[in-house]
């Protein structure tokens, strides 16, 4: 769990305001005109208790502006370090990725994303914890932790996936012990036992061969030339957290990814956004706006979905949004070849089937 300790005020905070009390107390009983009920003698009394007052005010509203904005410094860096800001580019593939908070002041919320270039090829993680904003960065720390380990041990990507719903079972039963009545009052608004979370897993191989394994999430769509159209998998798992991994996973295989192709992942806060008639916003239709000028830049594809998010709900979402634009830069021959080319990125997804592993156990403690 990442914790943020407030600093301890200083001594000068707490000096002045004593000072300035003092004045005000010595002026009005140690000054003989503060005495007087003349009408001049109460102007001037009036204006030394305005003046008083005023200074207090400006040096405590300074004071904890100065303080919000360590807090905010200290805020960001823990952020930073959950949810690192990914390098543009990872083994040929162009990355791109944003995330847009549901709480006021928090730049980090309830979905997660992760890309690592490894010997298997570049691996993506996104996923969506139940909830928003602050309340669910510890749940998305402890998938990230995992996924960056097991993107570069596992060779296949159902290990991975394994991996993730282990962390997950573990960081749910250290909530569940730490919000036992007997540690104090557990927060009943977000109950342990309705927890999960939504998560695909991408894996981009050497000649932009797409691998995947999809547990509740929205499918990403294709950026190829100017057309836009959803990558379809079939029927996914379900969620992590309320209900075991079947003893044999099967990975989907979903074509190729051929250079100058790119793959928007996003979570369910980009296509559940409403405006004040309640209209859902059209992700497919800014993606469309996005790549009218073509080739467009995965940067060019995240500031036109954020611009027309924000536009949508007026600034104001209610749920966290995030998006990764994947896009292949490369110029190897096995994404040039024609055999390569006959494989669609949008087409329906194969299954291929993996070693069976142990399923994680089910019992919580």
């Amino acid at each position: 769990m990442i914790r943020i300790k407030a600093r301890a005020p200083t001594g000068r905070v707490a000096v002045l305001p004593t000072v300035w009390g003092a004045v005000a107390v010595g002026y009005k009983f140690g000054c003989p005109l503060a005495q007087q009920n003349g009408l001049g003698a109460r102007i001037v009394t009036s204006a030394v208790f305005f003046a008083v007052g005023t200074g207090l005010i400006v040096h405590v509203r300074r004071s904890l502006l100065r303080e919000l904005r360590l807090a905010r410094r200290a805020a960001n860096a823990a952020q930073d370090v959950v949810l690192r800001p990914l390098p543009p580019r990872l083994d040929g593939i162009d990355v791109a990725a944003a995330q847009l908070s549901a709480d006021r002041g928090a730049s980090v919320g309830g979905d997660l994303y992760e890309a690592i270039a490894t010997e298997h090829g570049v691996r993506v993680v996104m996923g969506d914890v139940r909830g928003h904003g602050l309340a669910a960065l510890g749940t998305v720390a402890a998938l990230l932790g995992s996924f960056r380990e097991a993107a570069h041990d596992e060779p296949e990507l159902d290990r991975v996936l394994r991996r993730l719903d282990r962390a997950l079972a573990r960081h749910l039963r250290e909530r569940a012990r730490a919000e036992h009545p007997a540690n104090g009052p557990a927060d009943l608004g977000n109950p342990v036992a309705e927890e999960f979370v939504t998560v695909l897993l991408l894996e981009i191989d050497g000649d932009g061969g797409l691998r995947a394994l999809n547990c509740g999430h929205p499918w990403p769509y294709a950026l190829r030339g100017t057309g836009v159209e959803q990558l379809t998998g079939g029927e996914p798992l379900p969620p992590l957290g309320p209900f075991p991994l079947p003893t044999e996973l099967e990975v989907l295989s979903c074509g190729r990814l051929h250079p100058g192709e790119s793959l928007v992942l996003f979570t369910d806060g980009a296509e559940d956004a409403r405006d004040a008639q309640g209209r859902f916003f059209s992700l497919p239709e800014a993606l469309r706006e996005a790549v009218r000028d073509h080739p467009v830049s995965p940067q060019a594809v995240l500031r036109t979905v954020f611009s027309g998010l924000l536009r949508h709900t007026v600034g104001r979402p209610t749920d966290d949004v995030a998006v990764l634009v994947l896009r292949n830069g490369r110029r190897g021959a096995g994404c040039n070849s024609p055999g390569a080319r006959g494989d669609d990125v949008s087409g329906s997804a194969t299954r291929t089937r993996t070693a069976p592993t142990h399923p994680r156990p089910t019992t919580y403690h």
